[in-house]
């Protein structure tokens, strides 16, 4: 196994986790939305209130990608937009009640996509697997 083969790997792994995820949503009546926007949905339900930048930094977006992503989640009516009073220049995300009520959903669908993605893994195996997961993201 070399360099190319595990890249690939992850790879086709992120690929069938955004598959399974974007399914899901939709098995649930979640239409119109991909994954960056449900990162963004799942950072507000933390935060309830975020600018674009905070935003940006927690998903690890380009604040220009997250300002589009955040648009279409205006549009479909999940989140809302507000200027800052005293710095027009910030500009805050809200969930909607819309937003507020996926918080269930993606609980669910987060943690049967956790079983499934841990299914014969081992608390053990989880943690050497996380170890390694971060000393590679740190080596990036």
């Amino acid at each position: 196994m070399n360099a190319n083969d595990i890249i690939s790997l992850i790879s086709k792994i992120r690929e069938k986790v955004n598959k399974r995820l974007i399914a899901e949503m939709e098995s649930h009546g979640i239409e119109g939305i991909v994954t960056s926007h449900g990162d963004i949905l799942f950072a507000l339900n933390h935060r309830s209130r975020m600018t674009m930048a905070e935003i940006a930094s927690v998903i690890g977006k380009d604040k220009s990608t997250v300002t589009a992503l955040v648009e279409k989640l205006v549009k479909l009516g999940y989140v809302i937009k507000e200027r800052d009073t005293e710095d027009t220049r910030i500009i805050y995300v809200t969930l909607t009640q819309r937003g507020d009520e996926l918080k269930p959903v993606f609980k669910q669908i987060s943690e049967e996509l956790l079983d499934i993605f841990y299914a014969g893994i081992s608390e053990e195996e989880k943690e050497v697997l996380f170890c390694l997961l971060s000393r590679i993201y740190g080596n990036l």
